[in-house]
């Protein structure tokens, strides 16, 4: 979610612009200069690197030596930094400042387009060239950054660099600068080494592996579908997909997501797998997969009366690969495990949205109130969740972050109800944020999610991705008032007795004193 930085009323007028022009854009406002932003803040440096330590994007509407004297002390590593612009106040000039080949130069041109501006491009492959070899197209992955500056430097200088593709992948980059030589064309890989002999560098776009020192890029044109029995060992699955992606000749960089039917979204080994390959794991329903059926090579009857379909693993693959997709890995079959591959059609990459997501619920702790005290993870879950859960004090408390998202509250007293919806909403597919004051594990309910989940019977629920995101406990805030009363062992201890009996406190209390502790109580 990109965050519209504005500093006065006329930047927040402008932000307005910028921000409708954008699919998903925030407008961050300085308290009392900024009339209704989404989000206030109070201090600008502050607030800009919290922004960048998130990995957020900025358009801060300001002149640029204002963002870089706030980021500059937190500039590392060039690949990993999101990108940051800054927009002239009278809507003229946009400017990259940083993340040029991770989005901030297309992003220029983008609201440049909606502003009737210059946007100011500085790096010269998109200046000269028209494209960066290191800022591709979405979902696609360069397998060697450290090769790109020089093949780069070769094009700016006019020397020859061989362009080679594989049939299908999508027509990028722009072809003039290269010489092409399209392995679609050629018979085998010797007769491409044998036509670019004299080329100096060589760029191979495939979803092959990296088999010598051209630059590779790998486009998202495989979707990997996968079945298992129940509660399969998680390592059995991941060593079969990456033995057999290594036999096949495919790169796993190349796999857009991973496909499976919904009933298999709270298998461990599924979760395992995704996070393994890194990509997204997506659901399909058995009519979605059993629409695939006249496409599928290895169909079975027996599957079709267990689950509903009559293949999951290369209904999955053809499913998320598109319509025009064929499999390029049949069924294959290894112990509990199944998994095909297909790939998706001329011309076209794999849409890695097909299907729904398995859920994921943040637990969020967002402090004792104080914004400067909330985490830089708390915050970033709130600005990307679809949905919010909480008591509605804590909403309010979180209301700069929550910018106009849908909302479900609840009275003191239904923490159990609160958890249960925001678990309900996240095993829709959602991303939902659960909100808690200080640390959702004290006090809380991050246990009570926990709980929950152990003992729900719906495997959309027990799929359902759980983080919970440590905030600052009131006996945190309160100690470092104080001074430095926790600076050696400690305690924590709840005076309610609406879950325990008064005779455990009691117990508890006389403990902690036998024991000298410092105890903090609630």
């Amino acid at each position: 979610m990109t965050a519209i930085v504005a500093l006065t009323r006329a930047g927040g007028d402008l932000g307005r612009r910028i921000a409708a022009a954008l699919p998903d854009a925030r407008l961050h406002g300085r308290a009392g200069r900024v009339e209704a932003p989404d989000v206030v803040f109070e201090e600008t440096t502050a607030h800009l690197a919290a922004l960048f330590a998130a990995g957020t994007p900025i358009v801060a509407v300001c002149a640029a030596g204002i963002v870089i004297r706030a980021l500059g002390p937190h500039l590392a590593d060039k690949r990993a930094e999101p990108p940051v612009l800054a927009v002239s106040e009278d809507g003229a000039s946009v400017v990259p400042l940083l993340g040029g080949h991770r989005g901030a130069n297309a992003l220029a041109r983008q609201i440049a387009d909606a502003l009737d501006a210059h946007a100011a491009v500085t790096t010269a492959g998109d200046l000269a060239l028209g494209f960066a070899l290191d800022d591709p197209p979405p979902g696609w992955v360069v397998a060697h950054p450290d090769r790109v500056k020089a093949v780069s430097a070769a094009l700016l200088d006019g020397r020859p660099v061989t362009l080679r593709r594989r049939a299908g992948p999508p027509p990028w980059p722009p072809t003039g600068r290269f010489r092409l030589d399209d392995r679609s064309a050629l018979k085998n890989h010797d007769q491409a080494e044998n036509n670019t002999s004299d080329a100096d560098f060589i760029v191979e776009i495939t979803d092959g592996p990296a088999a010598s020192d051209a630059l590779y890029l790998h486009p998202p044109t495989l979707a990997l579908g996968v079945g298992c029995e129940r509660m399969a060992p998680a390592e059995g699955l991941v060593r079969f997909v990456r033995d057999t992606l290594q036999a096949q000749g495919l790169a796993a960089a190349s796999i857009a997501a991973i496909g499976t039917i919904d009933l298999k979204a709270d298998e461990p080994a599924m979760a395992a797998l995704a996070d393994a390959l890194d990509r997204p794991l997506r659901l399909f329903e058995a009519a979605a997969l059993e629409a695939e059926a006249p496409r599928l090579a290895n169909p079975s009857d027996i599957v079709f009366r267990e689950v509903g379909c009559h293949g999951v693993a290369e209904g999955a693959a053809l499913a998320l690969a598109g319509a025009e997709s064929s499999l390029c890995v049949e069924k294959i079959r290894h112990g509990p495990y199944t998994l095909a591959i297909a790939r998706a059609g001329a011309g076209e990459t794999v849409d890695p949205t097909r299907g729904r997501s398995r859920g994921r619920l943040s637990v969020v702790g967002i402090g004792p109130g104080q914004a400067a005290w909330r985490t830089a993870e708390a915050a970033e879950a709130l600005r990307r969740a679809e949905a919010v859960v909480g008591y509605r004090l804590y909403l309010d408390l979180a209301a700069d972050l929550i910018a106009g998202k849908p909302t479900y509250e609840s009275e003191l007293g239904a923490e159990e109800a609160r958890a249960a919806r925001a678990l309900a909403l996240a095993a829709e597919g959602r991303d939902v944020a659960l909100v808690c004051s200080g640390d959702p594990g004290i006090y809380a309910l991050a246990t009570l999610v926990f709980e929950l989940l152990e003992a729900s019977p719906s495997r959309a629920e027990r799929a359902v991705e759980v983080t919970v995101m440590p905030g600052i406990s009131a006996f945190q805030a309160a100690a470092a008032r104080l001074g430095a009363p926790m600076g050696h062992d400690f305690c924590l201890i709840s005076l309610s007795d609406l879950l325990t009996p008064r005779e455990a406190i009691l117990q508890r209390l006389e403990a902690a004193a036998a024991g000298d502790f410092v105890t903090a109580f609630y």
